[in-house]
């Protein structure tokens, strides 16, 4: 079957006319917030600031008031200074904490994973530091077994196996008591 080329469902045109209208609204929404922040600044600063009345003032009223409000704008320039300050260490936090992030991230690979044979002294002293001196041996609770050799003990008999049967079942005289128990009465 012959491959058929798929159309594309919208048009050249039409997307770029969606484009435009899309472009349009965006610009129309950041005009509008714009215009929303100057008025909410305008409000703070009418609200923050009180309006001046210069006429009618003697020399030395003018002279306080000048001082007041430079007092004030030392006060204001101080808290400006502080909030930039902390600004930038938290930037410059950030900034080195992403850097360390990084590196970590691309520095280093993953090794592939072996088992290691640790004694129980060496996790206990990797645990809890070189400070503890714990010594814990596992082996010393263990019951001690005495390897037997069989063969060396049991002496080989070369003999009659029936004898040795009968010595072997457990029953010591109660498999002859059964035979005599059994003879009489067959007789």
């Amino acid at each position: 079957m012959p491959e058929v080329e798929r159309k594309p469902k919208i048009t050249a045109s039409r997307k770029l006319l969606l484009k435009s209208l899309m472009l349009a609204k965006a610009k129309e929404c950041w005009e509008q917030e714009h215009e929303e922040r100057e008025a909410e600044k305008a409000r703070y600063l009418a609200e923050r600031i009180p309006s001046l009345q210069t006429r009618g003032l003697s020399l030395s009223a003018l002279q306080d008031l000048c001082r007041d409000l430079h007092a004030k704008v030392e006060v204001v320039d101080e808290e400006r200074y502080d909030i930039e300050a902390k600004c930038l260490h938290n930037t410059r936090e950030i900034k080195d904490l992403k850097l360390k992030v990084l590196d970590l991230r691309g520095k280093f690979k993953r090794p592939p994973l072996r088992r290691v044979r640790v004694s129980a002294d060496a996790m206990l002293r990797a645990l809890l530091g070189s400070k503890h001196k714990v010594s814990m041996d596992l082996r010393a609770n263990l019951k001690s077994v005495k390897k037997e050799d069989t063969e060396k003990e049991r002496p080989v008999e070369v003999g009659d196996w029936r004898k040795n049967v009968e010595a072997m079942s457990g029953m010591e005289g109660r498999k002859k008591m059964f035979d005599a128990a059994k003879s009489p009465t067959s007789q």
